[in-house]
């Protein structure tokens, strides 16, 4: 049926967008059933890390126009009800978040493959913004999260020109974590993943959350802000098993506690 595929690799989610028909077009009920699915997954503690990919010919086409016959002004109301939680989803995910994007990932569903926390495209992947196209200004997130990996030129230049933005260049903007041939988009997103979910998850994604509280906070504010959270952390189960791993020459065994 279509809608979000779930599939496990060992301690690794595998989620599918399966609309392909639209291009895997955003939907209230296809963001209604990704937040779901998210949250089922990762209520299961032997999830270590979570892959985001698209059926078909591309990640993501962005919003579904067709279903988003929403008068201005109850906008606001109606993006907050159906939208915000599956992008919460991915970027508060207890989890670290893998996307690899396989063809298009326009508009809204650029700012879904940047909710993640690593990318990884296929060689023939293209990011485009296409907002200002039909009028409009970038949404779901993306005049925070774009900015923030490619700096504010080239966020810019994205968002006002809508030149799609290839696979390579998007790697040397420091769009995305990798590049990969396209029959081998899953695979190299799940070694990417299989390595995040051997690692201490409890202390990644703190890592994660440290860095987007670090965007608007003073340096003095993050430096207490990052003793806190080690002060949490250097207690728990995988930072314990780190410094004996280390004393002893051995790899660490990880457990994600």
């Amino acid at each position: 049926m279509p809608g979000v595929q779930h599939e496990r690799d060992g301690s690794v989610a595998v989620l599918t967008l399966d609309e392909p028909q639209t291009l895997n077009a955003l939907t209230p009920e296809l963001l209604t059933e990704l937040a779901g699915t998210i949250a089922r997954q990762t209520d299961d503690a032997s999830v270590r890390a979570l892959v985001l990919t698209g059926a078909g010919r591309g990640f993501c086409s962005g919003q579904n126009l067709k279903t988003a016959r929403v008068a201005s002004a109850e906008l606001s109301d109606w993006v907050t009800r159906w939208y915000w939680p599956a992008f919460r989803a991915l970027r508060e995910c207890r989890v670290p978040v893998v996307v690899a994007v396989n063809g298009v990932a326009a508009g809204g569903g650029c700012s879904l493959a940047m909710a993640g926390d690593l990318i990884v495209a296929a060689r023939s992947a293209k990011f485009v913004q296409v907002f200002s196209r039909i009028g409009l200004v970038p949404d779901l997130g993306s005049t925070w999260l774009l900015p923030r990996l490619v700096g504010r030129q080239r966020a810019l230049e994205m968002m006002l020109f809508n030149e799609p933005l290839g696979a390579e260049q998007a790697l040397q903007w420091g769009m995305v974590h990798e590049v990969v041939d396209d029959e081998a988009l899953l695979e190299g997103a799940l070694r990417v993943a299989r390595r995040l979910a051997d690692g201490p998850t409890r202390a990644l994604v703190a890592t994660r959350r440290l860095l987007d509280a670090g965007e608007q906070a003073s340096f003095a504010a993050q430096f207490a802000a990052e003793i806190e959270v080690q002060a949490v952390m250097r207690d728990s189960a995988d930072a314990i098993e780190g410094r004996r791993a280390f004393a002893e020459r051995r790899p660490p065994r990880f457990t994600g506690a």
